[in-house]
């Protein structure tokens, strides 16, 4: 499944299943897949730069399978070096951590070898502290029985019990109860938890892991295009808590760096069909839509943001900080939709024969 980069072969993984086309796509209109090149065990830029987190220790947050951004960066991270621990939201550690156990899970890394996660957590970054939890919670049978205490303060404190500290902290985590309500239809308490679950919560996690961040270190988020573009169907807070988490990464980066000498960055990656986003509803058209009109017209896999999650957290981003980097094969530089229909019928107006009258 992963990409790595490095030899002169060029072949796309047997995972990266492309999904057949869908109905009205255009004539012509083909998507190729980028090539693949594999190395070995450690990511290694095109030019031979090596990406060594050898010693390293991550904490990739919001994992529960083997379908989105946050465990293809656990592959990418992992591939060069790094320790992977997990935090993962209450109700699914079970299963995840069976699927683990049973290799239900894609664990392969670039160039070969397995993911290792040296430990899996029970984490809710909606609460900070034991106070936070209401008690709906504390009655709810998926989260009585958890196998540690999951508030982000607790987790913090049994990360630094269990490793002492950590270098890379990654934040995967977005959730929007209303999400398919237009905005206009979205409740205050919708509105709240969706900026709650998807944006403080990195706050949070950088309040209570900073501390035992060793300098050097590195912090990353997920956002999404729809925090400063209107995407419609896109609702129930999700778009202002993107828009939140990129204006918290700046400030996050001036303080964190002040106070610690790490790095926060986001990345804005494409529309991926991952579980978590097809509870959005129409993910396949969003995908449709970024293969037809980015400049670079082809599908977008987890991997490609998992190798820039892995540079951005290397010596080789050391000085990049507060930046929102695009991983989206260029969509976000579009202006206009090469595929509208606005466009075919002016091009069909240019060819009428003028009339000489």
């Amino acid at each position: 499944m992963a990409m790595a980069m490095g030899s002169a072969s060029a072949a796309v993984p047997a995972t990266c299943v492309r999904r057949a086309p869908r109905a009205g796509r255009r004539a012509g209109a083909s998507v190729r897949a980028s090539p693949v090149r594999r190395a070995g065990t450690r990511v290694v830029a095109s030019a031979g730069l090596p990406i060594d987190l050898t010693g390293k220790r991550a904490l990739i947050a919001g994992v529960a399978d083997d379908q989105g951004y946050g465990w293809a960066i656990a592959k990418y991270l992992a591939a060069a070096g790094a320790e992977i621990i997990v935090g993962t939201w209450v109700p699914a550690v079970s299963i995840f951590e069976t699927s683990l156990r049973r290799d239900k899970l894609d664990t392969s890394l670039p160039g070969g070898g397995n993911i290792d996660v040296k430990k899996v957590y029970a984490l809710d970054a909606s609460f900070c502290t034991p106070e936070d939890v209401p008690q709906d919670v504390l009655d709810n049978k998926r989260y009585q029985g958890a196998k540690n205490p999951y508030t982000v303060s607790e987790v913090a404190e049994q990360i630094k019990q269990d490793f002492g500290t950590i270098d890379i902290l990654v934040h995967s985590l977005a959730n929007g109860p209303e999400v398919k309500n237009n905005l206009l239809d979205t409740s205050r308490n919708g509105y709240l938890s969706a900026v709650s679950n998807s944006s403080y919560s990195f706050v949070s996690l950088l309040r209570y892991l900073g501390p035992i961040m060793n300098e050097g270190g590195s912090c990353i988020s997920l956002t999404y295009i729809a925090s400063e573009r209107c995407i419609p169907g896109y609702g129930g807070g999700m778009s202002s808590a993107k828009a939140a988490l990129e204006s918290d990464t700046k400030v996050l980066a001036y303080e964190a760096g002040r106070k610690w000498g790490i790095t926060v960055n986001t990345i804005s990656a494409g529309p991926l069909a991952s579980r978590a986003a097809r509870s959005i509803g129409f993910i396949g058209d969003m995908i449709d839509y970024s293969e037809f009109n980015a400049p670079l017209p082809r599908p977008l896999y987890s991997e490609n943001v998992g190798s820039v999650a892995a540079f951005l957290c290397s010596p080789l981003a050391s000085s990049v900080t507060g930046t929102c980097m695009y991983v989206d094969n260029g969509l976000h530089a579009m202006g206009l939709a090469s595929d509208s229909m606005s466009l075919t019928m002016n091009q069909d107006k240019l060819k009428e024969p003028k009339s000489t009258e």
